[in-house]
């Protein structure tokens, strides 16, 4: 599942993510991602962006952590965020890994996210 609110990028990475066999579910709103989680939909792997409208993506993954809504998913922060700040309070919620958009093309971004789950499955 990727969550971003940027309609371009979600299309971009979902269309990456699809052709090298994931099935994937996006959500441009942080929100309307809780509700699907929610109601019994169970990622395998969560792309959250930090910087969203209503609820952020730190608070959104802290939720998640809360209510044991996910406990088995793999969570990588996919953000523009690139502050040691950012990453702390990412890393205090337990995520599997931080990628910044803005120093990585898709490409890379595949390769990452495909290390980061090969190495929490080892």
């Amino acid at each position: 599942m990727i969550v971003d609110d940027d309609k371009f990028l979600l299309d971009m990475y979902s269309l990456k993510f699809s052709k090298t066999g994931y099935e994937v579910e996006t959500s441009d709103s942080t929100d309307t991602a809780l509700k699907k989680i929610q109601a019994g939909y169970t990622p395998d792997v969560l792309l959250v962006d930090i910087v969203m409208p209503g609820m952020d993506g730190i608070d959104f993954v802290a939720v998640l952590r809360k209510e044991k809504l996910v406990p088995r998913a793999i969570i990588i922060m996919l953000t523009n965020q690139g502050t040691s700040e950012d990453i702390g309070h990412s890393q205090k919620l337990d995520v599997d890994g931080y990628i910044v958009k803005a120093t990585t093309i898709p490409s890379e971004v595949l390769e990452q996210v495909k290390k980061i789950c090969a190495s929490k499955k080892a």
